[in-house]
C-alpha cells in the first residue's frame, strides 16, 4: 500500500509596506548596576559602570551604590493654587484647585506593583526616590503635566496618584461632578479624606460618585460659597451616611433643603451640618458620635423641634462631649430636655442666639453638666445672678467663657467672673457692656473726647478692672458702654477693644507684658498711641523683688539696693520683647 507523503511547503512571506519603518526600541540598562536587563537577575553585587551617551560626547558616570529601598514617608504636603491662564477644558480646572497629599510608599515584597525602588535611575539622571521627593511637591496641574514626559515619569505619577489619602479641592464655578470624578479616579480607593470648595452647585450625583470612588472613606467636608446651591436632600444624605461603614468625619454648608435629617451610623463621630431651616424630622442614631454642630438659619419662618432633637441627640448619642447648637428658637425648654440626658461626659457646651435661655436655664445646666470646660451662651438673656452660679459650679473646671451679644450683663458680672473662675484663659464679652443710645451720643474733639451725657445712665461710663494670672485672650468688641479699663493679666497676648467708642485714653491702663496684638479699630484715635507708648514702657519686673516671710505670713517687696545686680553679661543675653501690633483698621 502506497502512502503518498507530501513535501513540505514554505510558508508564505508576509507583504510588508516598504513605506511603513518598523518600530526600534532601545534597550533598558539595570538602575542599579547599569547592565543590560535583558536576561539579567540583579543581586545587587555587580559593579558595573553606567554610561550615558550624548550627542557630542561620552561621560562615564560613577558606580551606583545599592541602597535598601526608601522609608516610608509620614508626612502631608500643602499643595498651592494655581490659575489656569489660557485653558477652559477640564485639565485647566485642575490648576485652580488646591490638594492636600498624604503620600506612603507602600513597601510590600511579595507584590512587584506595590515595590518601589529607591535607587532607579529615572529620565533626568535623578534616583526615583528624589523624584517622588518632587512630584509630591508639585500643584496637580504640574503632577498632570509631568505624566506626559516620558514613561518612567507617568508610572512616578501614577503611583503618586495611587497612594493619596487626603485631598483638597477647590471645584471652580464652571466645573462639575465630572471634573471631580476625574480627581477620585486617578486616586483609585486609597483616599480616606477628601475636602471640597464647591463653587458651583451640588447635588446627590456628587455624593455617589465619592461613594463610588472612596469606599473606605473616613473623613468627608464639603463647604459652599455664596453663588453655589446645596441640594443635597435629608434622605440622600442619610443612605450615604448608612452606607460608609468607615465614615469617623462630616461637615457640610449650605444645608437649607434637607428637610430632615435622620442619620444613623456606628462609626460617625464628628457631625456638622451648617444652615439648617425648618427640618421636620430629626434623628441622630449614632452611638460614638461625640461631636455635633448645627447651625440654624436666622429665617422667622423656622418649624423646627429644637427641645424634641435636643431630647433625640441625649437619648441615642450619650458619648457626646461638644455641642454647638446656633438657633434662634433655643429657649428654656431645649435646655431642659438636653439635661434630663444622662451625659456626664459633657466637656462644651454652645448654645448660642437663644434668647429664650434665663438665669434658670442656667441653674439647670450647672445642675445636670459639673465638668464644663467650655461654656458658650453667646445672645441669652442671663444676668449677673447667672454668671454667680457659673462662678460657683464651674470654678475648678471652666477655662473659656463666652457671653457675647448679653445685654443684661455689666462690668460687675464680668469682673465677678474674672475673680472666681482661676482657670479662665479665655472670655468674649463682645456688645454686653453697651450704650443704647450710641447714635445719640456725640463725641466733641475739641473738648478732649469728652462725649456727651445720656439720659440712661447705667449703661454707660461702666469701668471694668481685670486681674487674672492665666487670661489669655479677651473681648470686648462692641463695649461703647465701657469707660475705664484696667488690666492686670501677665499671660494676656490678645486683646479685642473694636469700637470700643467711649474708652478714654487717660483711663486706660494695660499691665500685659505679653501682649501680642490689640485690635482698636473704632476707637478714638488717641487711643492706639496711649496702647503703644504703656506697651513698650511696660516695666518688666523681677522675681528677686518678692521675697515671703519667715513665717510665711506675706510677701513683702525688697528694696533695690538689697537686691542683687544684674551683670553685664546678663543684661545681654536677655530675650527682646516681641513687639506688640495695634491693628487700628
Amino acid at each position: 500500500m502506497r502512502h503518498h507523503i507530501t513535501a513540505p511547503t514554505t510558508p508564505a512571506t508576509p507583504y510588508v509596506d516598504p513605506t511603513k519603518r518598523p518600530k526600534k526600541r532601545g534597550s533598558y540598562n539595570c538602575g542599579r548596576c547599569g547592565l543590560p536587563k535583558k536576561g539579567h537577575v540583579c543581586d545587587g553585587s555587580t559593579t558595573a559602570t553606567n554610561t550615558v551617551v550624548n550627542a557630542s560626547n561620552t561621560n562615564t558616570v560613577n558606580p551606583l551604590t545599592p541602597r535598601h529601598p526608601p522609608p516610608r514617608p509620614q508626612r502631608a504636603l500643602s499643595f498651592d493654587n494655581l490659575d489656569a491662564a489660557d485653558s477652559s477644558d477640564t485639565e485647566a480646572a485642575v490648576a485652580s484647585t488646591a490638594a492636600l497629599l498624604d503620600n506612603h510608599n507602600h513597601n510590600n515584597g511579595d507584590d512587584d506593583d506595590d515595590y518601589f525602588d529607591g535607587d532607579e535611575i529615572v529620565s533626568g539622571g535623578l534616583p526615583a526616590i528624589c523624584m517622588w521627593e518632587v512630584m509630591t511637591r508639585l500643584p496637580p496641574s504640574s503632577v498632570m503635566s509631568a505624566s506626559g514626559v516620558c514613561r518612567s515619569w507617568r508610572d512616578l505619577t501614577g503611583r503618586v496618584w495611587k497612594n493619596t489619602q487626603e485631598l483638597r479641592v477647590r471645584v471652580p464655578g464652571n466645573g462639575s461632578v465630572r471634573f471631580v470624578g476625574s480627581l477620585l479616579k486617578k486616586c483609585c480607593s486609597s483616599l480616606l479624606r477628601i475636602s471640597l470648595q464647591m463653587e458651583s452647585d451640588v447635588d446627590a450625583t456628587l455624593l455617589a460618585c465619592i461613594a463610588f470612588s472612596c469606599p473606605n472613606l473616613e473623613s468627608m467636608e464639603i463647604s459652599t460659597s455664596e453663588s453655589s446651591i446645596n441640594r443635597i436632600t435629608g434622605d440622600e444624605l442619610g443612605r450615604f451616611v448608612a452606607d460608609r461603614r468607615c465614615l469617623t468625619n462630616l461637615k457640610m454648608e449650605g444645608c437649607s433643603n434637607l428637610g430632615s435629617v435622620v442619620i444613623s451610623s456606628s462609626s460617625l463621630s464628628t457631625l456638622w451640618l451648617s444652615d439648617l431651616h425648618s427640618l421636620s424630622k430629626t434623628i441622630f442614631n449614632c452611638p460614638n458620635l461625640r461631636e455635633v454642630s448645627l447651625n440654624f438659619s436666622h429665617q422667622e419662618n423656622d418649624i423646627t423641634d429644637v427641645p424634641a432633637m435636643m431630647d433625640n441627640l441625649g437619648k441615642f448619642c450619650p458619648k457626646l462631649q461638644n455641642i454647638h447648637v446656633a438657633s434662634p428658637r433655643l429657649s428654656h425648654a431645649t435646655v431642659l430636655a438636653l439635661t434630663a440626658a444622662n451625659l456626664r461626659g459633657l466637656r462644651m457646651l454652645s448654645l448660642v442666639l437663644g434668647s429664650g435661655i434665663t438665669d434658670a436655664s442656667v441653674a439647670a445646666i450647672a445642675y445636670g453638666f459639673s465638668k464644663l470646660e467650655l461654656l458658650d451662651l453667646s445672645g441669652s438673656s442671663i444676668t449677673d445672678s447667672g454668671i454667680g452660679m457659673i462662678c460657683n459650679v464651674f470654678s475648678r473646671s471652666l477655662s473659656r467663657l463666652l457671653l457675647a451679644l448679653c445685654p443684661n450683663i455689666t462690668s460687675s458680672g464680668i469682673q465677678f467672673a474674672t475673680a472666681q473662675l482661676p482657670l479662665l484663659e479665655l472670655m468674649d464679652c463682645g456688645m454686653t457692656i453697651c450704650d443704647p443710645n450710641m447714635n445719640d451720643l456725640a463725641v466733641d474733639e475739641s473738648n478732649d473726647y469728652e462725649p456727651k451725657k445720656s439720659s440712661n445712665m447705667h449703661h454707660i461710663y461702666q469701668k471694668l478692672i481685670i486681674k487674672h494670672n492665666r487670661l489669655k485672650k479677651l473681648s470686648l468688641w462692641g463695649c461703647s458702654g465701657l469707660d475705664a479699663l484696667y488690666l492686670n493679666c501677665p499671660e494676656l497676648g490678645d486683646l479685642n477693644l473694636t469700637s470700643c467708642r467711649n474708652l478714654h485714653p487717660e483711663r486706660l491702663l494695660l499691665q500685659c507684658p505679653n501682649l501680642e496684638s490689640i485690635h482698636a479699630a473704632g476707637c478714638v484715635d488717641s487711643l492706639s498711641r496711649v496702647i503703644e507708648s504703656q506697651i513698650e514702657n511696660a516695666p518688666i519686673e523681677s522675681q528677686l523683688l518678692v521675697k515671703r516671710m519667715a513665717d510665711g505670713s506675706k510677701r513683702v517687696r525688697v528694696p533695690h539696693i538689697l537686691s542683687p545686680q544684674p551683670s553685664d553679661d546678663s543684661k545681654q543675653c536677655q530675650v527682646r520683647k516681641r513687639r506688640c501690633i495695634v491693628v487700628t483698621e
